[in-house]
């Protein structure tokens, strides 16, 4: 088992005491990243007790210890996964080189780029998630969110190590910087659109970590391939924690619709909302939002920049090396719909220039196994409704989509039929008022709110009333 050296003031498994140079810049960071934790991250509870798991390994096999702590206590760190022996780059034009162990020349700027979009990513989301604390529906799930949140904040750490140990000034002045942006701010947003939208209520969150947090995990694979070794062994084992978040959205949907489910059984003429539970309609709205904003995260299907990328080693494919194909794509093409002069037409476009189209691939069969899981709860209980996962052209603000206006299920329409149907595929103010009226904090344990159902289990073999979080 891989340990972590926690006799360090940063813990780390990367030998931090042996560079005094970058040990006393990550120390010097330290102080301003708990200053904007505590200015920006989960706000009024970090006193509170909480039970979090840390990672004490980072071999996949019993590597988290679980413990109450509270969250600026918390040991953020710097792990990554074991070294490959003798690695070597297995994609791109640098095929069967040697991983770099250092930062190329010709890539530096598109590495510390990289580095920079994804480490702005991390506390983003801690701060759109900041007031979510003050109306958990229990305290299972008001842990959860401090959980995904302290993960998070550790995921930063990772890319600011690389920031700092591998682009000098540039990267210590990058690291600042991802201090300085703050979500949805209109001076100073942060990179990402999707990392700018409100996220106020649990239903939203449900969504973000299901569909937002995927998205984390399709760029986490193709970045653990990178040739750049400390950025794949560091992406590795971020993947490891990715893992809960996604959990904790997708079981939590699936949750709201049990509820919703439940109670239209047993009140077959009623409408739900008497009862303080949300319409299945208006969950699948919220679907349709966050997963359609989530898609813009991939990018441009036809992409010059995932092109260099792949060519350059820099970002592979997920699971790049399992994949059995032409580790180069030089010759293969890719047959995707084009939106050009105001149709939908076929385009052949070679490979190495669709590689986010390949990557959405993934996550859209993916996201499609979350919507079987669902509509297997409304089966469950007789219920005729069905989820669907919108068409990834629908509701696009990136990529060759973004200027025209397509259904549910892709069909390009006019942009006067698109609005007099968009109330009835995104959440409307009035269904986003009605959630928000809902979110009464539920802090009794093995109680939670109306509109959700308990947990099939506990954490850690925990019972569902477990004094999750110390109130």
């Amino acid at each position: 088992m891989a340990g972590i050296d926690y006799d360090q003031k940063i813990p780390n498994n990367v030998d931090l005491k042996s560079d005094k140079r970058l040990q006393r810049a990550l120390e010097k960071w330290l102080p301003k990243y708990l200053d904007w934790w505590r200015d920006m991250g989960p706000t009024d509870f970090n006193e509170k007790d909480i039970y979090l798991r840390t990672a004490v390994s980072v071999d996949r096999d019993g590597w988290a210890h679980f413990d109450h702590v509270q969250m600026p206590d918390y040991r953020w760190g710097i792990f990554l996964a074991e070294p490959e022996p003798d690695r070597k780059i297995h994609f791109g034009d640098h095929l069967g080189q040697d991983a770099w162990q250092q930062v190329p020349g010709e890539y530096r700027n598109t590495l510390r780029r990289i580095i920079v979009t994804q480490g702005d990513t991390e506390p983003a989301s801690v701060e759109q998630q900041r007031l979510l604390g003050h109306t958990a529906p229990s305290l299972y799930d008001l842990r959860n969110l401090f959980q995904v949140n302290v993960e998070e904040g550790r995921h930063l750490w990772a890319m600011v190590y690389l920031l700092q140990a591998y682009f000098g000034r540039d990267g210590r002045e990058e690291a600042e910087e991802l201090l300085e942006r703050r979500s949805g701010n209109p001076d100073h947003p942060r990179i990402l659109g999707t990392f700018n939208e409100p996220c106020e209520d649990w239903l939203s969150f449900f969504c973000f970590t299901t569909y937002t947090d995927r998205d984390g995990k399709f760029q986490l694979l193709s970045l653990a391939e990178s040739g750049f070794d400390p950025l794949a062994r560091t992406c590795r084992f971020m993947l490891t924690e990715e893992a809960h978040h996604m959990f904790v959205g997708q079981t939590g949907l699936g949750r709201v619709i049990e509820r919703t489910c439940q109670l239209m059984r047993d009140n077959p003429d009623a409408d739900v909302t008497k009862f303080g539970a949300i319409p299945l309609e208006m969950v699948q709205r919220y679907i349709n939002f966050w997963n359609s904003s989530s898609n813009d995260l991939f990018g441009g299907e036809i992409s010059s920049n995932a092109s260099n990328f792949f060519a350059a080693g820099i970002k592979g494919r997920a699971h790049e090396a399992k994949l059995g194909k032409d580790p180069k794509a030089l010759e293969e093409i890719y047959n995707m719909e084009v939106w050009e002069n105001g149709r939908l037409s076929s385009q052949e476009v070679p490979l190495r220039n669709a590689m986010n189209e390949v990557l959405r691939d993934d996550y859209v069969a993916d996201n499609e196994k979350g919507i079987v899981y669902f509509n297997k709860i409304c089966q469950k209980f007789d219920n005729d409704f069905r989820f669907q996962l919108p068409h990834r052209r629908f509701n696009r603000k990136i990529g060759i989509y973004a200027d025209g206006h397509f259904s549910l299920t892709g069909e390009a329409m006019t942009p006067e039929a698109w609005k007099a149907k968009e109330s009835e595929w995104l959440p409307s103010p009035e269904d986003k008022a009605y959630v928000k009226s809902l979110m009464v904090p539920c802090y009794e344990r093995g109680k939670t709110a109306s509109w959700i159902a308990p947990p099939a289990k506990g954490i850690n073999g925990q019972p569902f009333d477990y004094d999750y979080v110390k109130l």
